[in-house]
């Protein structure tokens, strides 16, 4: 399997928005955009909601048919690792391979040595194509590098061997992330954990690098834009670098976790690709199941209702539902509204408290994140939820395809 050059990652919390979201990858293809729609669930959304990877294989299928879609499309096996991925084999066909937590792990010093010998050649000064100066490369750095990420690496390898085995190699596409650690990779990082991709015969078509900067979860970037803009451009000239250096494959391409909402930094994203000629692969996720909630909310008295009866629990359960998160999300208590306050709000007003647009006085991001990480609230309420999406259908629809194509793809992908 080979990914095109644009992907575009859909999480769907509870799998009933596949057709607004692929209608929106079609309204995208229309107007001149050609992007590969790629189904993505984590293992932690599976276990919160109860569903299975089979749900999200049968949602996109469904969804495929049903518009008929006649262009390429992926399910993604989302931040995997060995303990959880034979779950995933039979519905997926691409492959996040989550490896930061093996980031510093221990390495046996000969394997250090011997990753250095191997590589001293680039001591020194080393000069990128596209790269404004060229890179420092210093002995003890690249000890340094090898100690760092030589086990990340290796078990990137070990987890992609075990889906090559089961399913066969080339009959998917794989991921190598590394976004959720502390630091982002530098340059020399980035080109020399690619020499370590392609020692161990990985063929990544994705690489998620951490960046500068917050990448909280359904709002915009925290951080410096030019900075952020800098990493990217450095690491889309490393990668083109490295592609030939090391025999990668020919499209590989950077991969941006938690991309959706990153509103202030789609532009210089979709200007470096344009120098690079690069390729992207975005991920979204909660802002779909945002949008659910701002289409209720606008459909009618009983959506408004149900949505603050999601707000009012997850407050109670503040503690709980944000602590898996609490490294991507940034929540001013005070700024919370009580659930005496927002259930005064009529359905206009709560669809633009929780709507994503900085631009309007009620907008409050706060709000926003304590939804997003309160999806786990709705999955309880079971078919009370549930059958509100069915008849509020259309009204969700209309906001989940207009989300995608206005606030995401359009900014990134057309003039």
């Amino acid at each position: 399997m080979k990914l095109t050059k644009y992907s575009f990652g859909i999480g769907d919390r509870f799998g009933r928005q596949g057709q607004a979201q692929l209608q929106a990858i079609l309204d995208a293809q229309k107007l001149g955009a050609d992007i590969t729609p790629v189904w993505n669930k984590s293992h932690r959304e599976h276990s919160i909601i109860h569903t299975t990877p089979a749900d999200v294989r049968r949602e996109a299928d469904a969804a495929v048919a049903a518009l008929n879609w006649t262009g390429p499309y992926c399910v993604d096996a989302d931040h995997i690792d060995l303990a959880n991925v034979d779950s995933f084999m039979d519905a997926s066909d691409f492959f996040t391979l989550d490896v930061a937590e093996f980031i510093g792990k221990e390495v046996p010093p000969e394997q250090i040595t011997e990753f250095v010998n191997q590589y001293e050649k680039y001591l020194g000064e080393l000069k990128i194509p596209a790269l404004d100066e060229p890179l420092d490369v210093t002995r003890s750095q690249l000890q340094a590098i090898a100690r760092k990420y030589l086990p990340a690496i290796a078990r990137a390898a070990a987890i992609y061997r075990h889906i090559a085995q089961a399913k066969g190699a080339g009959n998917f596409i794989t991921e190598v992330s590394m976004d959720e650690t502390d630091q982002p990779q530098t340059p020399v990082e980035m080109l020399f954990i690619l020499a370590m991709i392609a020692d161990q015969a990985i063929p990544a078509q994705t690489v998620a690098p951490k960046f500068t900067g917050r990448f909280n979860k359904g709002v915009d970037y925290v951080g410096d834009v030019d900075q952020f803009a800098r990493e990217f451009e450095q690491d889309l000239a490393v990668i083109q670098f490295a592609v030939k250096e090391f025999d990668l494959p020919q499209n590989l391409k950077l991969s941006v976790h938690s991309g959706s909402d990153k509103f202030s930094i789609y532009k210089p994203i979709r200007a470096a690709l344009a120098r690079f000629d690069a390729g992207l692969h975005l991920k979204t996720a909660g802002t779909t199941w945002l949008e659910e909630l701002i289409g209720l909310a606008g459909a009618g008295p009983d959506g408004c209702q149900l949505v603050c009866q999601v707000y009012t629990q997850a407050l109670e359960r503040f503690d709980e539902l944000c602590g898996p998160y609490a490294t991507v999300i940034d929540i001013d208590r005070a700024a919370l509204p009580t659930p005496q306050q927002l259930d005064a709000y009529d359905g206009p007003t709560l669809a633009r408290t929780i709507r994503h647009d900085p631009n309007a006085a009620q907008y409050n991001p706060n709000v926003r994140q304590l939804f997003h990480v309160g999806y786990k609230v709705a999955a309880e309420m079971g078919p009370a939820y549930l059958d509100a999406l069915t008849k509020h259908s259309d009204a969700i629809a209309q906001c989940v395809r207009e989300n995608l194509l206005d606030r995401h793809i359009k900014p990134l992908f057309l003039p």
